[in-house]
């Protein structure tokens, strides 16, 4: 197996110091798009968090003489749906699930992908084989064909996208976790500190996981913004969430059939995961610009 890093990882491969770390958060302070993005993320994590409290309305009226309203009407800013409902609010609302559906995938397969790749990459030998011929099986298959598979398989639901998404992503961490931790296992302080006599999970806890996770976060970081788009295909589907729960990839299949008569208002859901993945993306390539420092 090829074990070269690429650009995601490559800062890895000296031990890091918090002098490091402190150089790595001031350039990171200095890239305006980053922090753009952060900006843009925060603001959305406000909004999803304290939606009750800032809709204009209740999200989940209906009224069939208010339907597919145009932006701008009176008491409907972004509009009304197919049902009459309040388009800012259901936005509002919908970040919830949306960034919950987008998020937690990538920090369970971080927890399980990191563990599985760190032991296979620092025991080596048929333990090393084992875990990582199991990943290549899983990683053989496109993402988005895989998670349509695992969740038409098991069922519609919110749980079961969870779990779909995750299994999509585990592979993918394996891979990076096992790579970086390889590296670090034969650089020249692991070597020292095995010859002083410490023990295999003294290593790993006070040298490699020091040097691995900063890295891997990184890279699952810029999994975000893919999760985000596979979890509302899967509810544009109708393989995550059902209605009448409001959510950006399950609202933009409600609207299909108004993309002739009120187009803007149909875009809106899809405008909402457009700028949520690209400022996930930009903030990823931020941190790992902030992180390639030439020690």
């Amino acid at each position: 197996m090829d074990l070269t890093l690429d650009k995601r990882t490559a800062p890895l491969a000296v031990q890091r110091s918090p002098g490091y770390w402190a150089t790595v958060g001031r350039r990171l302070l200095r890239n305006k798009l980053a922090m753009l993005a952060a900006l843009i993320l925060i603001a959305l994590v406000v909004m999803a968090l304290f939606a009750p409290q800032l809709m204009p309305s209740d999200p989940y009226a209906a009224s069939i003489l208010k339907r597919l309203k145009p932006i701008g009407t009176e008491h409907f800013p972004l509009g009304t749906d197919e049902l009459g409902r309040d388009m800012l609010s259901r936005l509002m609302l919908g970040a919830r699930l949306s960034l919950f559906m987008g998020i937690t995938p990538v920090l369970l397969a971080f927890v399980i992908g990191s563990a599985l790749g760190i032991i296979a990459g620092f025991a080596g030998g048929l333990t090393n084989t084992v875990i990582m011929r199991l990943t290549d099986v899983l990683y053989a298959f496109p993402s988005v064909l895989l998670a349509i598979a695992l969740s038409g398989t098991l069922g519609a639901g919110v749980g079961n996208a969870l779990l779909s998404l995750t299994i999509v992503f585990v592979p993918q961490i394996v891979r990076v976790a096992e790579s970086v931790t390889t590296q670090v296992r034969a650089r020249e302080f692991v070597d020292a500190a095995r010859a002083s006599g410490a023990s295999s999970l003294s290593i790993v806890r006070a040298h490699v996981l020091n040097n691995v996770l900063g890295p891997i976060f990184v890279y699952a970081t810029s999994l975000i913004s893919v999760s985000m788009i596979l979890a509302s295909g899967l509810s544009f589907l109708g393989l995550g969430v059902k209605p009448p729960e409001p959510e950006w990839g399950l609202m933009l299949n409600t609207l299909r059939t108004a993309i002739y008569t009120q187009p803007w208002v149909a875009a809106l859901p899809g405008a909402m995961i457009f700028l949520t993945s690209i400022s996930f993306n930009l903030l990823a390539d931020g941190i790992r610009s902030a992180m390639e420092i030439k020690d």
